[in-house]
């Protein structure tokens, strides 16, 4: 990784707010060994599905909607969505787009995890950038990265993710919203040469929002001193905006 090369360190703790200074809740998933940055863009790509869904902004899981969308027929042939043949043709056309829409993030996730560290991804829903309703903020500072070989198995810590969310309950807890529009921020080095994302410089972490910090880590009691979270210099990482803007449906 082009950026992800160079020795990387958070000097600057007090240019940013601590997740323990911003209102909301927080939740501590500890994973038992290194973790890949491939491993990282997975669960960030999952849990930006569980949001979209927990949050009502999509009316099936991800993998419903890619079932249901791959054809017409599969719509209309479906008990569970007994709706006019219409109706069904525009729910496709709906699925169609929002799933083209997130894998294309996901993709460009991808490439962006390869070009640089990230230490912390956005999820902000309704309002704007400035002022959202929700914001689900993934902190991945305090993971020890590892090669593919010898990190854990992305899906074992993607079931240690959901586990530790389910354990918590925390969507549950919250109130049902309107259809929103969901935007994606993610941090990473300024000269990383993502050609996607769009640089977005004049960004504050919002401080008058609902909020729910993940906090992403591995636990180092067994580590040597070069298997440690790896540290960055605040001034070297900004903030990069996804161009697509995914909208709530029902």
């Amino acid at each position: 990784m082009a950026a992800a090369a160079g020795q990387l360190t958070m000097a600057d703790e007090g240019s940013r707010e601590s997740s323990s200074d911003r209102e909301g809740d927080e939740l501590p998933v500890l994973f038992p060994g290194l973790v890949s940055a491939d491993s990282c863009c997975r669960l960030v790509c999952e849990l930006l599905k569980h949001v979209l869904y927990q949050r009502q902004q999509l009316p099936l899981p991800y993998q419903q909607l890619a079932f249901f969308s791959r054809t017409d027929s599969g719509l209309a042939d479906s008990s569970t969505l007994p709706h006019s043949r219409r109706n069904e043709q525009n729910n496709c056309k709906k699925f169609q787009r929002v799933l083209s829409e997130l894998n294309e993030i996901f993709q460009n996730l991808e490439a962006m995890f390869m070009l640089t560290l990230v230490p912390c991804v956005h999820i902000l829903l309704g309002g704007s950038i400035v002022n959202p309703k929700e914001m689900y903020e993934i902190n991945m500072e305090r993971i020890v990265f590892g090669s593919t070989e010898e990190s854990l198995k992305t899906v074992s810590c993607i079931r240690k993710l959901f586990h530790t969310l389910f354990v918590k309950d925390i969507f549950n807890e919250l109130k049902s919203i309107p259809l929103m529009n969901t935007v994606l921020l993610v941090q990473g080095h300024r000269d990383c040469g993502v050609q996607w994302f769009r640089p977005k410089l004049n960004y504050r972490i919002p401080n008058r929002t609902r909020k729910l910090v993940i906090n992403l880590a591995c636990d180092t009691v067994n580590f040597t001193s070069t298997e440690q979270p790896t540290s960055y210099n605040h001034d070297d990482y900004i903030w990069f905006q996804a161009p697509i803007t995914i909208k709530g449906f029902h």
